[in-house]
């Protein structure tokens, strides 16, 4: 997959592996007071993705260009990550929250469809219980806060990454400097954003993820529909069998061969079961 940028036009040519250009673009959108970068295209009802903490929405490309033969696709960079200006640098749930309210306020979208993957799903799920009025149909695709379990690993690089990150990211600012003030050929970048190295701080311990909304499923009252993969490794399947039996209008579909990227790894099924789940 080719991502074909110019933003003094705002626009993105996405061309899929068979070559074939398809309607997506990539465009800027002032949200409050962030420049915020944001994937767009096809028609029919508004679809709003929320991509996962480790990625942006780059990383959705080439499932909206499937989608986008059904729906009105919207994959924004959330503040902090791809292109994207970060809200002050650190994550906390309920200003990403706030965030996608905003994102769909400026774009005039007063209900759409809305899917989230991972820490994308937990910000989808704390929406949808604030705003149920503006959700007509709420996907989750292995999303956080459905239970206190993640991978250990992740436990463990989470408190190792923070300290550590912030250092290295000191010494890479550093090092810029440096590299102008000496007219050096070349320029450090940032390997992590420091809103990615807040994330694990903010949503989980060594014990387990921190913010958990089983006791509020009950009051998710929008149709929602479970994605998971069965060897996901990082949010263990065990915790969308546990939601769908707390979610009043609730489906669940897990890939028996997939893992914690069941949209990448299941292109097509996936895009089938959600235009057969979204109508």
């Amino acid at each position: 997959m080719e991502w074909v940028s110019n933003y003094r036009n705002a626009t993105t040519i996405a061309k899929p592996k068979c070559g074939i250009v398809s309607n997506l673009r990539s465009e800027r959108i002032k949200v409050d007071k962030l420049d915020i970068s944001y994937l767009t295209g096809g028609q029919g009802d508004p679809l709003v993705v929320i991509h996962g903490g480790g990625d942006s929405g780059k990383a959705w490309l080439q499932n909206a260009v499937e989608l986008s033969k059904h729906y009105c696709v919207y994959v924004p960079d959330l503040p902090g990550f791809g292109h994207s200006q970060s809200i002050n640098d650190k994550f906390r749930l309920p200003e990403f929250v706030a965030f996608v309210e905003d994102f769909s306020n400026s774009l005039s979208l007063k209900r759409f469809h809305l899917i989230g993957h991972s820490l994308g799903g937990s910000i989808a799920l704390y929406y949808t219980l604030k705003y149920p009025h503006k959700i007509d149909r709420l996907v989750l695709v292995s999303s956080l806060c459905l239970g206190k379990e993640i991978a250990l690993w992740a436990r463990i690089l989470t408190r190792l990454i923070c300290p550590i990150g912030e250092v290295a990211l000191s010494i890479l600012k550093a090092g810029r400097c440096v590299g102008r003030l000496f007219h050096a050929p070349f320029e450090f970048a940032d390997t992590h954003s420091r809103v990615k190295i807040s994330i694990g701080k903010s949503i989980m311990t060594l014990k387990g993820q921190t913010t958990v909304l089983l006791s509020q499923l009950s009051e998710l009252l929008v149709p929602t529909l479970l994605v998971w993969g069965a060897k996901d490794s990082i949010v263990p399947v065990s915790h969308a069998y546990a939601a769908a039996q707390l979610i009043p209008d609730c489906q669940l579909h897990v890939f028996k061969s997939c893992g914690h990227s069941v949209y990448k790894q299941k292109l097509l099924q996936f895009s089938q079961l959600l235009a057969n789940f979204l109508g």
